[in-house]
């Protein structure tokens, strides 16, 4: 007892008790409050509006995203130094091919980007405009011969 008189005037007794029980769920409860509202403010995270209806397509996803892979196409991202992106593809059958892309920030806190691309005279394709520096999620989609070929890249 003579350590807890120390910071009081008399003997501890309920009051103090009291006193420091509601200050330390004050203070779990500002902690609690700072930490959710920083969290919902910085979630980048992928949200669907409507999970069950996404589940009921999850299925139909994993069989197209085999039959894309079957395809046996390929594609390599680069960021040149004027942060314009460069895309090699391979396995992608000749003739009209058709290249989009989004470019996501991975944090949420940039806007998406849309890309698009230009056909190269080496046969690699160049967007036509910049992406801010940084880490990016580049997604692709390839048309030719009928076929789409999808893709996802850090970048």
């Amino acid at each position: 007892m003579t350590m807890l008189r120390a910071f009081t005037t008399g003997p501890f007794t309920g009051r103090h008790a009291a006193i420091l029980t509601v200050l330390f769920f004050l203070v779990v409860i500002t902690v609690n409050f700072i930490m959710a509202r920083a969290a919902l403010q910085t979630f980048g995270g992928t949200v669907v509006e409507n999970s069950y209806v996404a589940s009921q397509s999850f299925n139909g996803w994993l069989h197209e995203a085999k039959r894309e892979q079957d395809l046996g196409w390929g594609a390599v991202a680069k960021r040149r130094s004027d942060n314009r992106v460069s895309i090699r593809l391979s396995g992608v059958p000749a003739g009209t091919v058709t290249l989009t892309g989004e470019a996501r920030h991975p944090l949420g806190t940039l806007a998406d980007r849309r890309l698009a691309f230009a056909r190269q005279a080496d046969g690699s394709f160049l967007s036509a405009q910049p992406l801010p520096a940084g880490r990016w999620q580049l997604r692709l989609a390839v048309n030719a011969a009928g076929q789409v070929w999808r893709s996802q890249q850090n970048l």
